[in-house]
């Protein structure tokens, strides 16, 4: 008899600063986080330390933690096969976080192109010591799981590969310690754009109100914005992103949340014009949000049971966690209570 092959290992999170994910971030991460769990041990996390990066509301972000938490579940990530948790909920990361600072050059950390972004609004100087570390903060969550893949957008790609030269680095200087994870490219199909400029991809801060799919927002607002998303002066309802960029997307959301491929939808649509097409579509996405909106808001309604699977997930986390650090602080040369063991 063979025996079983251990699952790989997957890590990612997400960051609470939003009062509801978009459809975006459902589409792009989190659906795909869903069905990693079937074939892989999963961590995910709500990267609550990151938003300390910038200015923010105390309450609000202990409001947006939970909110966060409680639409993972109600998208289906499940706490018995994915270990949830909150990353303050574990030193481990800022802890590790100082000893990535600590091997990473100035100006290697300066070339990181989200700090450049992210700085520009109101200058380098005006920016935190935190936002200019972040990619490192980033670099311990996913080395301290050792994971065999993190699923990772194209605009996370440069800090995975900061991840992977870190804990390369580490190895090379003091012992191999770290898994040099791989990137797990989240499919391009799944890209969402804003419904009322649809060459820009939909974004809690790019897109404007009516651009942006809440997925919290009241149905009969969801679908209203479907009805009113910008497309062109044509009728026919094709997929052609240069030229008609609006039908496209709106093609690209009918088809990642019914699983029919694109050219099933179209030649469905041969003969109808748009009204038809988008009010269909209006149904199809009121159809998602209504059950997911109520799991969620039902969650949040117990937050001691979200406490509960949150304390759960770090748990397990912990685990794996204190176990890598451990190892990194006795490689590192640094004297170890009485008592802890090194693998």
């Amino acid at each position: 008899m063979t025996a079983p092959t251990a699952r790989p290992r997957v890590l990612s999170g997400i960051q609470p600063t939003a009062d509801s994910y978009h459809l975006g971030n459902f589409l792009g991460a989190v659906k795909q986080w869903v069905a990693l769990q079937d074939e892989h041990e999963s961590f995910y996390f709500i990267a609550d330390l990151h938003s300390l990066t910038v200015e923010h509301d105390p309450k609000l972000l202990r409001e947006r933690t939970y909110v966060a938490a409680a639409q993972l579940l109600a998208a289906g990530v499940d706490p018995a096969r994915s270990a949830i948790f909150v990353q303050s909920h574990l030193p481990e990361h800022a802890e590790l976080g100082w000893v990535m600072q600590c091997i990473t050059g100035f100006g290697e950390a300066r070339r990181m192109t989200q700090f450049k972004d992210k700085s520009a609004k109101g200058g380098e100087g005006a920016s935190s010591v935190g936002l200019f570390a972040y990619p490192m903060l980033m670099a311990a969550d996913i080395l301290l799981y050792r994971p065999a893949y993190v699923p990772v957008g194209e605009d996370q790609r440069q800090h995975l590969e900061l991840s992977r030269d870190l804990a390369q680095r580490f190895n090379h200087r003091f012992k191999k310690t770290f898994r040099v994870p791989e990137p797990y490219i989240l499919k391009e199909t799944a890209k969402i754009y804003d419904l009322q400029e649809p060459t820009v991809k939909m974004s809690k801060s790019a897109s404007s109100p009516n651009g942006i799919i809440n997925l919290l927002d009241d149905p009969k607002v969801t679908a209203k914005k479907i009805r009113s998303a910008v497309t062109d002066s044509e009728t026919d309802v094709r997929f052609d992103v240069e030229h008609k960029p609006g039908i496209s997307n709106l093609l690209g959301i009918y088809s990642a949340l019914t699983g029919t491929s694109i050219d099933d939808i179209v030649a469905k649509y041969v003969g109808r014009g748009y009204g038809d097409f988008k009010g269909e579509l209006a149904d199809v996405v009121v159809d998602f949000v209504t059950p997911f909106r109520e799991k969620t808001l039902a969650l949040l309604d117990d937050k001691a049971e979200l406490d509960r699977i949150l304390a759960e997930g770090a748990a397990t986390a912990r685990t794996v966690a204190s176990a890598t650090l451990a190892d990194a602080y006795e490689r590192l040369g640094l004297v170890r209570p009485t008592g802890q063991q090194v693998r």
